[in-house]
């Protein structure tokens, strides 16, 4: 468009060269000639429109947003229109605790009351899109700032609106799947009435207050130590155990030596082992004391 207004005035220049001086008059046929081709030039660029990559289009003509949707490329389009580009890929918007983590300078975390009462801080994740056919529709009721307008505030509002149906030790441990599942079928449907595309809600952190934290982790330290308590208890029974049936063995063993052992076997076990000893060619001066009733023996060997 500038560089049509720029043709523009140097044609009139041309046009009334000998009302300003000589040497413009001498000069009239050129000027005449750059403002043209510098006019159509600029008005033959200005019906061009480049869009780019995951992009779209949207035509504006004196305040009137055109239905007609610009896809990505080269279009023909009105010079006097006015296009506006909205991005349809997967954009994303953090709302966390953590400053400088998500689109909020500061802490943007959701705080909730939970249905016990106590506050709850929740990090979310919001992954959403631009369904390209409703681009005109944005344009015309919400805006470009679409992002703060329906996406921060929607998101926000309905993790309010569903917190209250949990207790907050739920909504961190046993109902969280339940509680994301109940949110995203509420974002995406406001979502979708505002010609956006909720693709993934992610939770990424629900913090308790503290006392509640300590009150858990408490809980866990006293569910450990019982476990621990049943493993040594365990032990102690199978130590227990195997001291009983070693004894028994013991026992059983005593019983049958005192069973089976008399003189006569001892005698004969005296008998082998003095056989032995006479028959090895090792040198020996061996004295064996009778029992009861035996004479003592006198060995004497060489090599």
């Amino acid at each position: 468009m500038g560089l049509v207004i720029f043709g523009f005035i140097i044609l009139v220049v041309g046009l009334n060269a000998s009302r300003f001086s000589e040497r413009l008059e001498r000069l009239r046929g050129g000027l005449i000639f750059l403002g043209g081709a510098l006019l159509l030039l600029g008005i033959a660029l200005s019906t061009v429109v480049q869009v780019g990559v995951g992009q779209v289009g949207v035509q504006t003509l004196f305040g009137q947003v055109q239905s007609r949707v610009l896809p990505p490329g080269l279009s023909v389009v009105n010079p006097l229109v006015d296009v506006t580009r909205f991005d349809t890929r997967t954009q994303n918007y953090t709302m966390s605790a953590v400053r400088g983590e998500g689109q909020q300078a500061g802490d943007d975390a959701i705080r909730v009351l939970s249905a016990d009462g106590l506050e709850v801080v929740i990090d979310l994740t919001v992954l959403y899109h631009v369904v390209p056919a409703q681009a005109p529709h944005i344009l015309a009721t919400i805006g470009e700032d679409y992002q703060d307008k329906i996406v921060r505030s929607i998101s926000r509002t309905r993790i309010r609106d569903n917190a209250v149906y949990y207790d907050a030790v739920a909504l961190y441990s046993t109902r969280r799947e339940e509680f994301q599942a109940r949110i995203l079928a509420a974002i995406e449907k406001d979502f979708r009435t505002n010609g956006l595309q909720l693709d993934q809600l992610l939770i990424r952190n629900i913090q308790l207050p503290q006392s509640v934290k300590a009150s858990i982790e408490s809980k866990i330290s006293a569910e450990q130590d019982a476990q621990k308590m049943q493993f040594v208890l365990q032990k102690e029974k199978q130590e227990a155990e195997r001291k009983r049936v070693e004894a028994q063995g013991i026992a059983d063993y005593q019983r049958i030596v005192n069973t089976e052992l008399s003189d006569k076997l001892l005698q004969y076990e005296t008998i082998k082992a003095n056989q032995a000893i006479a028959t090895s060619p090792n040198a020996k001066v061996i004295i064996m004391g009778g029992g009861r009733g035996a004479t003592p023996q006198l060995l004497i060997g060489d090599k």
